[in-house]
């Protein structure tokens, strides 16, 4: 099947790390965790590194700052990279992403490169959401269909998981984008280099503990992003074709 490697960027999640790393093993035993912490106040790091401590399959990249989601995603691809994983997967620390969801993604990535697991595929499939967010989400998602013309229902999700190929054909130190916009941005450099995008439907939950870390300016870079990617090609609408033997 090949080797599965989950990265979990952290900050502010000391109350998280410990049960989403059994949650993730319990559901993937053959699975590795990588945290990428942003040099949490609240002592996150300290507890990862004690989990690391006793469980050879969880990892951990302590940040010396508080890089933002995109940065964080970035170091954890390369080093998933260079440790030679197969499968490389998003998720997030706080439970709104099921980690009993982790053996179908892993299935499905077996016909797909790209694997995205979304809210709104068979109907909205989220709990405990304020209306307030549920519309911007669902807004954004439609902003980036009609700008980009990518036909994904849900572009700004974060519960994926990767292909090797796909990473490693993506030149990550041009990733101009560090908020959500980098979920866009990157399933965007996926689909135009005609790689295979599956989505799954998964159900998503707001976090159970920790606080959220959306702000105006996160949204603000989402807006922009979605039209520098239509200008940067040409308002293409449609992959181009790989070449044969391309990665």
């Amino acid at each position: 099947m090949g080797r599965s490697l989950v990265i979990i960027p952290t900050y502010d999640e000391r109350d998280n790390v410990r049960p989403i790393a059994e949650a993730v093993l319990a559901n993937a035993p053959d699975a590795h965790v990588l945290f990428v912490d942003d040099n949490s106040p609240d002592g996150t790091g300290e507890i990862i590194d004690q989990i690391c401590a006793e469980n050879d399959h969880v990892h951990v990249l302590h940040q010396q700052n508080k890089g933002g989601l995109g940065r964080a995603y970035i170091n954890g691809f390369k080093w998933g990279l260079a440790e030679s994983f197969d499968y490389i997967m998003e998720m997030d620390a706080d439970f709104s992403h099921d980690p009993a969801e982790i053996p179908v993604f892993l299935s499905n990535i077996k016909e797909a490169d790209l694997v995205l697991g979304s809210r709104y595929m068979h109907g909205i499939r989220i709990t405990n959401w304020p209306l307030s967010r549920l519309i911007l989400s669902k807004t954004a998602a439609t902003y980036v269909r009609i700008i980009t013309g990518m036909p994904i229902t849900d572009p700004t999700g974060g519960f994926k998981c990767f292909r090797r190929e796909v990473l490693e054909a993506i030149n990550l130190d041009r990733i101009m984008s560090n908020g959500y916009a980098f979920q866009i941005e990157l399933t965007h450099k996926t689909w135009m280099r005609d790689f295979r995008i599956a989505e799954i439907p998964i159900t998503f939950e707001d976090r159970r503990a920790g606080y959220s870390k959306m702000n105006g300016t996160i949204v603000k870079e989402a807006l922009w992003l979605v039209w520098t990617l239509a200008i940067q090609n040409r308002f293409r609408r449609t992959p181009a074709a790989r070449p044969a033997g391309a990665p």
